[in-house]
């Protein structure tokens, strides 16, 4: 029960009643039906005072749900910077990969989240993990991204990372293939400059 009730405050983002469910004996990693912590439910509310007392609680950053999402994978997919910032600071697993075998970088670059890709970037998370699709964050960026500032400046950031430009997709279509194909001019420009071909 207690668990449950856990859940629900993590859902409302009610951090003075998870430190009171949490002293009276709940599981800082109780689960819901789909397997998410309440980590993962404070997560996908973005509920920030709510992730930092479960995390500061001992709960843990890569328990995964039954579609593979972790709160370290959630909150770098969503742009949850805050929440992505404090699992990274408790062991967030950054080989870890969700169910289309992507770490936190690739949907996080697709999305368009400037700071989460730039911070992903900083702590280590590898530019060049291809996932299940055949992408690689830069060209997942470039293939479901909208070409748009955001999604430039998150090619700009992979470039300087050191992402290979010329790494293709499983039909061996290049970022500068992808990139002209959408008449994305700046993020073509870009490449080119970068040595793509």
């Amino acid at each position: 029960m207690l668990e449950k009730e856990l859940i629900a405050a993590a859902r409302r983002g009610n951090a003075a009643e998870i430190s009171a469910l949490l002293q009276r004996g709940a599981t800082a990693d109780a689960r819901d039906d789909t397997g998410a912590t309440a980590l993962l439910v404070a997560t996908h509310e973005n509920n920030i005072e709510a992730a930092r007392v479960l995390i500061e609680a001992g709960a843990n950053v890569n328990a995964k749900d039954h579609i593979e999402d972790s709160p370290y994978l959630y909150a770098g997919a969503r742009g949850h910077l805050e929440i992505l910032k404090m699992t990274l600071a408790h062991g967030a697993d950054l080989k870890s990969t969700n169910r289309y075998g992507g770490t936190a970088l690739i949907p996080a670059a697709e999305r368009g989240h400037v700071q989460s890709v730039k911070t992903l970037i900083e702590v280590g998370v590898a530019v060049d993990h291809v996932n299940r699709l055949g992408w690689t964050a830069l060209l997942e960026a470039i293939i479901l991204g909208s070409g748009g500032d955001k999604h430039t400046e998150i090619i700009r950031l992979l470039i300087d990372a050191g992402a290979d430009v010329n790494l293709g997709d499983s039909e061996g279509a290049t970022p500068l293939a992808h990139a002209r194909r959408r008449g994305f001019g700046k993020i073509e420009r870009l490449l080119a400059a970068a040595g793509a071909h």
